[in-house]
């Protein structure tokens, strides 16, 4: 069953006939994400943690980069790099919270190609506290992921393996390409990396299924269901170009009954040069943003 193993970004759809750009105006795809400036949101945050609600703020930032197909890394220097040079699209996504006298950072990077008929090229996600910190890394090679985990805990150690399905976390990226390609149904997953470190479950691949619904004349939702984990997530976006997030929300039941809830709400967005923006006047920026 290929169409289940490779389907995310989406090969089981192209392989069904359906364009990844289908129904994209690619000069206002272009004039939107190629103005040189990064789409920068932020949210108010509910984290479930420990048992209980925490107060917090998620980022999520999305821009286009020249990316290599091979050593899957940004290009230094596209013009030179020939075939290799793909357009991807990033989505960095972190958050913060405090548990009691100590804080939570985590950063969530997926790197999706705009125009290639592939997954994810890379995904990466990192979770630092006082504890200590860990990473996870996928790599999309040869038509699987190739994973290593890296934690402070012995119990989980250093580990390489090999996942034969997509990833949750391309999710938001592919609603933002063109949300209409994201297939409906029985699919193979990867859960989300950042729930992965937080539940200590095994880093492997799950049984899921997807399905959208409508919420008004321009909000649409996604959600992706898994019984086997009982983890539910629920992604909100407007209906037309450029599909921006506006909500999303994780979904735990534990083994007695008790449910976890984490949301997302958007409360600002801006179009900006960040990295040009690293003078100390430009702190007024964060303050515009609500950070």
């Amino acid at each position: 069953m290929r169409q289940l193993a490779i389907f995310f970004s989406f090969i089981m759809l192209f392989g069904c006939g359906v364009n990844p750009r289908s129904g994209i105006d690619e000069n206002q795809f272009s004039n939107y994400w190629y103005q040189g400036k990064a789409e920068i949101n932020v949210f108010d945050l509910e984290q479930y943690r420990y048992g209980e609600k925490r107060e917090g703020e998620a980022v999520m930032i999305f821009v286009t980069e020249d990316f290599s197909r091979r050593k899957q890394v940004k290009l230094d220097n596209p013009e030179d790099a020939g075939a290799d040079a793909r357009k991807v699209l990033k989505m960095n996504m972190t958050r913060e919270f405090v548990t009691g006298i100590y804080p939570y950072h985590t950063m969530l990077s997926a790197f999706t190609p705009v125009y290639d008929e592939e997954n994810a090229f890379k995904i990466t996600a990192s979770v630092t506290e006082w504890c200590g910190q860990s990473f996870t890394q996928l790599n999309w090679k040869n038509g699987s992921y190739k994973a290593r985990l890296f934690s402070y805990f012995e119990s989980e150690g250093d580990q390489e393996l090999s996942l034969d399905g997509a990833a949750e976390d391309e999710l938001f990226n592919t609603i933002r390409l063109n949300p209409s390609i994201v297939p409906e149904g029985d699919v193979r997953l990867i859960p989300s990396l950042i729930f992965q470190r937080f539940s200590h479950v095994p880093l492997k691949v799950e049984r899921a299924s997807i399905s959208k619904r409508d919420v008004s004349g321009n909000q649409a939702e996604i959600t992706v269901e898994y019984k086997s984990i009982n983890r539910k997530v629920s992604v909100r976006y407007q209906k037309f170009f450029p599909f921006e997030i506006l909500s999303w929300e994780e979904i735990q039941t534990k083994e007695n009954g008790e449910v976890e809830r984490t949301i997302g709400t958007r409360k600002s967005m801006e179009m900006l040069d960040y990295w040009n923006r690293n003078g100390s006047e430009d702190e007024e920026l964060r303050r515009a943003l609500g950070l």
